[in-house]
């Protein structure tokens, strides 16, 4: 009986080590059933371009931007790149896509995830991507810089910084600076490309990055094509 209560206290501290990661995943459980739901209906085509991540995507109106593309619209709102990772076999293998999109580390970062520990997370998508789709092309879209999250713009870039590197050493991986497409001559993010809230891009912002991202997806129309 002495060693009982040492047990027990291991025994809690492991429990209360899970509990927030269950939480967050039972978080957005409904969105992910919502996606698997809906393709029981109509399961999306293989090879296609899919767009996953948090709310940058789910504003992405992919039928508009990107006409001549087959596109998959995966992304659900303040979602963090652990969260992606925790969805990938349901949201992104299943689609066997020959293009992925990538946009998080955002949300990661104002919830004080540092700079280091999103490019973990982001290696750790793609290793996960790998073991199922070791040819599928991946596309990392820069965090991009605003107004609301101004004050967290070094620790953000810092985290650009070192997922360049990552993809710069990997094939199939291409760093894709979109970020820039929306900072004025100043060097800072121009309220006319975002929405009112500072935060998340408007029309004219979309089309920005509609342009900048439409030469890296010419592989993906190639491939869709043969």
């Amino acid at each position: 009986m002495r060693n009982a209560r040492p047990l027990l206290a291991i025994l809690c501290a492991l429990c209360c080590t899970a509990l927030p990661a269950l939480a967050e995943e039972n978080r957005w459980e409904s969105s992910i059933k919502s996606f698997e739901e809906r393709d029981r209906e109509s399961m999306p085509p293989e090879g296609a371009v899919l767009f996953v991540g948090s709310s940058s995507i789910v504003l992405w109106n992919l039928e508009e931007s990107f006409p001549d593309l087959a596109t998959i619209n995966r992304g659900f709102g303040g979602s963090t790149t652990a969260d992606v990772n925790g969805f990938v076999d349901r949201i992104v293998i299943p689609y066997k896509p020959a293009t992925i999109v990538f946009y998080a580390g955002d949300n990661d970062i104002a919830k004080g995830t540092t700079a280091e520990e999103v490019s973990e997370d982001f290696q750790t998508f793609v290793e996960k991507v790998r073991l199922a789709l070791p040819d599928t092309d991946i596309l990392y879209i820069s965090i991009k810089p605003s107004i609301a999250r101004w004050n967290l713009w070094d620790e953000m870039n810092k985290a650009n910084g070192l997922i360049e590197a990552y993809c710069a050493e990997h094939e199939n991986l291409t760093y894709v600076d979109l970020g820039k497409t929306i900072l004025g001559e100043d060097g800072k993010p121009r309220a006319d490309l975002l929405m009112q809230d500072g935060l998340h891009l408007n029309k004219d912002g979309y089309a920005k990055w509609n342009e900048a991202l439409r030469p890296y997806l010419a592989d993906a129309k190639k491939k869709e094509e043969r």
